[in-house]
């Protein structure tokens, strides 16, 4: 398998805390990968470099094929390029119907003309129905967003990242306020769209991440302490010490 993104002796600081210590990580083309790690360990500031929010100290971010150095990037470039991120609380257009949100979300022309005259197409409409069908709300297709559960909200901006096609989404910890049921269709979802693309998923819930059966890295004061299957990584002595004992 090829490597989609391979980030490479990356560092940050802020204010004298250095937040990402050397880290290097990479992930291939159709991959499902977990990240988990103490609070502070520099998963989210790991997320804001991959996507071109926060630009580190040194190091280097590869993307594609064509070996893009992301960090020459604005964000909206980078999300262009194809890397989505989804953020742990939904944001979702609540007073739109789940089609209008998806609608808007399409990969289509975005300047102001384009947008001014705007008409959704056959295909457009098409795909939004296959865009619902995939994140499991077909049935919710015309309910206003404000009115759906929380995991529900959740499966909508996932389809609308999906609308955007991604080859790398980033999840930050979607089991997180979900019922049972909820996480588990969360679970097959994530682990579908994973045959076609990268997916990384933040997560702390170790349960979540066992379901998903994917390799974990592990992070540790800003750099890789393990990784491996999850079986692995929760039998290391280190992992054990700085994370899983506590």
């Amino acid at each position: 398998m090829s490597t989609l993104l391979e980030v490479s002796g990356v560092s940050v600081s802020f204010d004298g805390f250095r937040a990402i210590n050397n880290l290097s990580f990479q992930i291939g083309e159709a991959e499902l990968r977990a990240i988990i790690g103490p609070n502070g360990a520099g998963k989210t500031t790991f997320m804001d470099i991959v996507t071109g929010k926060t630009r580190p100290d040194e190091g280097r971010v590869i993307w594609g094929e064509r070996s893009v150095n992301l960090l020459k990037m604005r964000e909206s470039r980078i999300a262009r390029e194809g890397l989505g991120r989804k953020f742990q609380k939904p944001t979702v257009f609540e007073d739109q119907s789940v089609h209008d949100n998806l609608l808007m979300a399409l990969k289509n022309p975005r300047g102001a003309f384009a947008c001014l005259f705007y008409r959704p197409s056959r295909a457009d409409r098409t795909r939004v129905a296959e865009l619902a069908q995939e994140v499991g709300l077909e049935d919710a297709l015309h309910r206003i967003s404000g009115e759906l559960s929380h995991g529900q909200k959740q499966w909508l901006e996932i389809g609308m990242l999906l609308a955007q096609e991604p080859r790398l989404m980033l999840v930050d910890e979607p089991a997180a306020g979900m019922t049972l049921a909820e996480r588990e269709h969360t679970t097959e979802l994530l682990v579908n769209l994973a045959k076609t693309r990268a997916v990384v998923v933040v997560e702390h819930d170790m349960e979540f991440v066992r379901r998903l059966g994917c390799k974990v890295t592990v992070l540790h004061e800003g750099s890789v302490l393990a990784e491996g299957s999850l079986d692995h990584v929760t039998h290391d002595p280190r992992v054990i010490e700085v994370y899983l004992g506590r």
